[in-house]
C-alpha cells in the first residue's frame, strides 16, 4: 500500500478556501523580475505555484515585475519563459505589470483623493532619518499635510515628466510611529526618467513593487499569492492598499526560500560573477541558474524531484548540495545511456589481433533490456585509461599489470605482455594478447577474471574535450562568512582535459542529453560542441555522498 504524503500548509489553506466555498477554483502567479536568470532557488516557486494549480484543477500566471526599467531587459524574459517551459509548466497566460501601470496609476489617484497619499519633496536622506528606527517612531515629514487638490496636481505632474529623477516621490499616507517599518509611509511612486524595455518612454514615473504587487493580484484575482518569508513584513501593506482601495481581496502566504550550501542565490551576486568575469555567462554550468544546470545536464525531473522531496515549511534550512545531485543521478542512473570514453588515455596493442581487422561488437545501451544495445567498433589498437594499469600492483588491483587479465568490457579477455616507457620512465603503451575465444556473450575460454575496464578503438574513437565541473564556491554557507563572498571562490571549479577519446556513437549525439560514461560519471554534449570539436560537461559524479550519509544517520 502507498502511503498518502501528507499536505504542506499551503495545501492545508487551499483545501480549506475550496471546501468552505471561499473559491470554487483558485489561480496562483508566478512573478519573477525581469533582471536576471532564473535559478535554482526559483525553481521550488515555480514548482510550487504551478503545482498547487495542477494539483486543485485551477491555473498559474506568469506575470513579469517590470516596474524597474533601468534593471529589466527583454532577454531576461525570453530567458525566464524558456526556463519554465523545460521546467514542464505551462501559464494559463503571460502577463506583466507595466499591462497594469494605466490601472496602477489610476489607483494612487484614488489613494491622493482618499487622503491616503500625498507627494513628498524631502530627499532620500531626509526621509530615512524622519523614518525612524525599529526601537524609535518616526516623525512626520512637512509635505504630510499638503492638501488633496495640491497632491492630485502634483502628481499630475510628476507623470507629465515636469520634475527630475529623486525631485518628489509618492508616499502612501499611513503611521509614521507604527511598529512596522514599512507602514512608515511607504514611498509608492518615484520618478525614473528611464526607457522600459515594453512601454518605451510613456512613462517617467514607476511604482514601486509594494505597491505594484499587490494590486496586480488583485486585478488578476490571484486567490493565492505566494511568497518567501522575507515578505512577512510587507503583508501588512499589501492588506492595507487592497483595503482602501476597495478592490479584489487577494491573500498573501509566505514560505522559506531555498538556501542550499556551497551557493550563493542573489541575482545581484550573479551578475557579479558574470559581470566580472568569474563564469562565462549566467549560464555557465557552475552557475545555479536554471539554464546553467540544463546546460550541466540536469535534467527537468531531477529539478521537480528535488523541490517536492524538500517540500515548502514556514522556516527557513539549509538544503545540503548533495542532495541536489543525488536526485540527478537517480535521475540519470534510470535514463541516460552507457557508453564509453577514456579521459586519461593510455595506448594499449593486442599484438595478437589480426592487423588491420575491425569487428562491431555488441554492447547494453543500460543495465535493462529497455535501454537496448549499440555496436561498437573494436580494433587491435585501443585506448584505455592510465589507471587501469599498474607496473607494480597494490594489493586488489584487479585491472592491468604485467602479466595479469582483465576483461576489456563487451569484448575480449585479455593479458598484460609488457609495456614500454618513454624517456621520463612514464608508460606510453602496453603490449596485450587477447583470447579469442573469451568473447563476451560467448565465452569458451574457462578464464576466470575479477576485473572488467572499458576502452575505445584508436582507430575509430572521436577525440573530445571534457570540462569538469566542481562547486563554486568553497565554503559551505558563504552567505554567513565574512567579506565578499568571491574570497571563497573555488579556483578548481572547473578542469579541462583535451585529451580524451570517446566511442563514435557520440558524433551525433544531442546538445545536452545525458550519457553514463561508464565508471567515470554522468556527462552532456555542450552546446558550445562542433561536427569537429566534441565537449562534454560532466554533470555529476557516479560517487553517491548523500546516499551514504543518510544511511550513516
Amino acid at each position: 500500500m502507498i502511503e498518502e504524503k501528507s499536505l504542506n500548509f499551503i495545501e492545508e489553506i487551499i483545501e480549506k478556501d475550496l471546501k468552505s466555498g471561499k473559491y470554487t477554483s483558485i489561480l496562483t502567479r508566478f512573478p519573477p523580475e525581469p533582471n536576471g536568470y532564473l535559478h535554482i532557488g526559483h525553481a521550488k516557486s515555480i514548482c510550487l505555484n504551478f503545482g498547487l494549480g495542477i494539483k486543485y484543477g485551477g491555473q498559474t500566471n506568469l506575470r513579469f515585475d517590470d516596474t524597474n526599467p533601468t534593471k529589466e531587459e527583454t532577454e531576461y524574459v525570453d530567458s525566464i519563459k524558456e526556463d519554465i517551459q523545460w521546467l514542464g509548466f505551462t501559464w494559463a497566460r503571460e502577463l506583466y505589470a507595466s499591462d497594469y501601470f494605466d490601472q496602477l496609476y489610476l489607483f494612487a489617484e484614488k489613494l491622493i483623493e482618499k487622503g491616503f497619499a500625498y507627494v513628498d519633496d524631502s530627499t532620500a536622506e531626509e526621509i530615512a532619518t524622519l523614518k525612524g528606527t525599529p526601537t524609535t517612531p518616526g516623525k512626520d515629514c512637512f509635505y504630510r499635510s499638503r492638501s488633496v487638490a495640491d497632491n492630485l496636481q502634483l502628481f499630475r505632474e510628476m507623470k507629465a515628466g515636469k520634475y527630475q529623477d529623486g525631485e518628489k516621490v509618492l508616499r502612501a499616507k499611513i503611521d509614521m510611529t507604527a511598529n512596522n517599518m514599512h507602514m512608515r509611509d511607504p514611498i509608492i511612486y518615484r520618478i525614473k526618467h528611464a526607457h522600459h524595455h515594453r512601454t518605451g518612454d510613456n512613462w517617467c514615473i514607476y511604482p514601486m513593487y509594494d505597491f505594484a504587487h499587490g494590486q496586480s493580484d488583485s486585478i488578476e484575482k490571484i486567490t493565492h499569492s505566494i511568497c518567501t518569508l522575507e515578505f512577512i513584513p510587507h503583508r501588512e501593506l499589501y492588506d492595507w492598499l487592497i483595503e482602501k482601495l476597495e478592490i479584489f481581496p487577494s491573500t498573501q502566504y509566505e514560505f522559506a526560500r531555498l538556501n542550499m550550501t556551497y551557493t550563493v542565490m542573489s541575482k545581484r551576486k550573479l551578475l557579479q560573477l558574470v559581470e566580472e568575469g568569474y563564469v562565462t555567462s549566467w549560464d555557465d554550468p557552475r552557475m545555479p541558474t536554471i539554464s546553467g544546470m540544463r546546460r550541466r545536464g540536469y535534467t527537468a525531473e531531477s529539478i521537480r524531484n528535488f523541490c517536492d522531496r524538500i517540500g515548502i515549511a514556514k522556516r527557513e534550512n539549509m538544503i545540503d548540495i548533495s542532495l541536489l545531485e543525488f536526485c540527478v543521478r537517480e535521475d540519470l542512473n534510470k535514463k541516460a545511456p552507457r557508453v564509453m570514453a577514456v579521459l586519461d588515455p593510455l595506448k594499449l596493442i593486442i599484438i595478437n589481433y589480426p592487423e588491420g581487422q575491425t569487428e562491431d561488437l555488441l554492447s547494453e545501451n543500460g543495465p535493462e533490456e529497455s535501454f537496448g544495445t549499440r555496436l561498437v567498433p573494436f580494433s587491435k589498437e585501443l585506448w584505455i585509461e592510465a589507471e587501469d594499469f599498474m607496473e607494480v600492483p597494490a594489493k586488489k588491483y584487479f585491472r592491468l599489470a604485467p602479466g595479469a587479465n582483465v576483461r576489456l568490457k563487451s569484448a575480449y579477455i585479455v593479458q598484460c605482455d609488457s609495456f614500454v616507457k618513454d624517456g621520463n620512465g612514464k608508460v606510453t603503451a602496453i603490449h596485450c594478447t587477447y583470447f579469442p575465444d573469451s568473447k563476451s556473450g560467448n565465452d569458451t575460454s574457462g578464464i576466470v577474471v575479477k576485473g572488467t575496464i572499458h576502452w575505445v578503438s584508436a582507430v575509430h574513437a572521436l577525440k573530445a574535450s571534457i570540462r569538469l565541473y566542481n562547486r563554486l564556491l568553497q565554503v559551505e554557507n558563504p552567505s554567513a562568512e565574512e567579506g565578499d563572498f568571491k574570497s571563497y571562490i573555488n579556483p578548481q571549479s572547473l578542469q579541462v582535459i583535451d585529451t580524451a577519446y570517446v566511442e563514435p556513437s557520440l558524433l551525433h549525439a544531442p546538445i545536452h542529453s545525458g550519457y553514463q560514461f561508464i565508471r567515470k560519471g554522468y556527462f552532456c554534449l555542450d552546446k558550445d560542441s562542433t561536427a569537429t570539436e566534441l565537449i562534454f560537461n560532466r554533470t555529476v559524479t557516479l560517487k553517491d555522498a548523500w546516499a551514504k550519509e543518510t544511511k550513516k544517520n
